[in-house]
């Protein structure tokens, strides 16, 4: 029976990446930097999971002769930009720039009044989780969500399976009771690799990716309500497949 829905935040919540674009764009001229991303190369890199992950990244490909820098150096460099970027985020989002994906309140809303029992898993931070869904569900939206597993819980960032399965952990449910949601590959694998069956909703940065296993793969859960899923759900003969 289908007892629980577990939901990532960038891009399956909400369509943030253009948001978190600028905000690193700005950051890096807040910082002096003459780093610019487009969005080429921001789909690129997004095949990184996390953003100091996606700075030091960017970093080792445009200062490969710089190898030698002192650690301590390159770790202040990243978190000085990262909570820059941050704080350009935060303020982008409570200006109106980032707004829920259809249906997802919906969902949201239909989810509860039927008993499912609802969490997040996510490689973003706390404060973007909570500067997007306090301006999108108002300041008790984590009374919506049980179980909250983020970048501060789950350091292995997807396409490892660690924050699925600490979350699945903290609800006390087996794989086989519960639906991920996701929108890009590296999100689909950390939920099958704990064994989720998964619905995905690619967005403009993901729609090219492959989505081999999906449960569904949809345009955005507008329509989607739970008779739906729990429909797909009694289609899974089998849990998902565990990654090695």
């Amino acid at each position: 029976m289908l007892q629980a829905l577990i939901f990532d935040v960038d891009g399956t919540l909400a369509d943030t990446e253009r948001a978190h674009l600028a905000a690193f764009n700005a950051a890096f001229a807040a910082e002096g930097l003459d780093w610019h991303w487009d969005e080429a190369r921001y789909t690129q890199l997004l095949e990184v999971s996390g953003g100091k992950e996606r700075i030091a990244h960017y970093w080792a490909q445009v200062n490969a002769s710089r190898a030698d820098i002192d650690g301590t150096e390159l770790r202040a460099l990243i978190d000085r930009l990262h909570e820059v970027k941050t704080a350009f985020y935060e303020e982008a989002v409570r200006q109106g720039a980032v707004q829920l994906r259809p249906g997802v309140l919906e969902l949201i809303d239909d989810a509860r009044r039927s008993g499912l029992r609802l969490a997040i898993a996510t490689t973003t931070s706390p404060v973007n989780i909570a500067a997007l869904l306090r301006g999108a569900m108002g300041p008790d939206w984590q009374l919506a969500f049980e179980v909250i597993e983020d970048a501060s819980t789950a350091p292995r960032k997807k396409p490892h399976p660690q924050v699925y399965q600490q979350t699945l952990a903290r609800l006390q449910l087996p794989a086989t009771a519960c639906l991920a949601f996701e929108d890009s590959a590296n999100g689909l694998q950390a939920a099958r690799g704990a064994g989720l069956a998964t619905i995905v909703t690619p967005n403009a940065f993901t729609a090219h990716h492959r989505f081999d296993g999906a449960l569904r793969v949809l345009d955005s859960l507008q329509g989607v309500d739970v008779p739906t899923l729990r429909r797909w759900h009694g289609e899974v003969a089998q849990p998902a497949a565990t990654a090695p």
